[in-house]
């Protein structure tokens, strides 16, 4: 069984986030796999990076549909994003100089912010979306 499972309820009736959202399941997967074969110090670096690399990208597609939603709660969505990145470049930036390695902690705290914010923050949207 995966680490993290796609559950309907994490849909925000919009295709594309929805997709995303799904990657980032794949990629927090991919970790934890990693983790459990003892690869977590080798394929740290390579997996983080992805990882930054896909959210910014998810960051920027999402504010983008918020906007076109005229969301009202969207700067309060960025400051999550931000929150988020901010964590992330943490990560990475020990892993690098070679002091930490994948832990249940970033796991853990991967599984435990998307979900939660899809479930909280991101389903304010899908209520926009559902009533146009």
């Amino acid at each position: 069984m995966a680490f993290l499972q796609w559950k309907t309820e994490y849909s925000v009736a919009n295709e594309q986030m929805d997709k995303q959202h799904q990657v980032l399941v794949e990629m927090i997967n991919k970790m934890h796999d990693a983790m459990k074969m003892g690869k977590g110090g080798s394929e740290a670096e390579k997996i983080v990076s992805e990882m930054i690399e896909y959210s910014a990208m998810h960051f920027a597609a999402e504010e983008k549909l918020m906007t076109q939603l005229n969301f009202k709660e969207i700067n309060q969505h960025i400051v999550e994003h931000k929150a988020f990145m901010t964590k992330a470049n943490e990560f990475q930036k020990q892993i690098n100089s070679g002091s930490f390695t994948l832990s249940m902690e970033i796991a853990n705290f991967l599984k435990d912010w998307l979900t939660n914010h899809i479930l909280v923050n991101d389903m304010a949207y899908a209520k926009v979306i559902k009533k146009q």
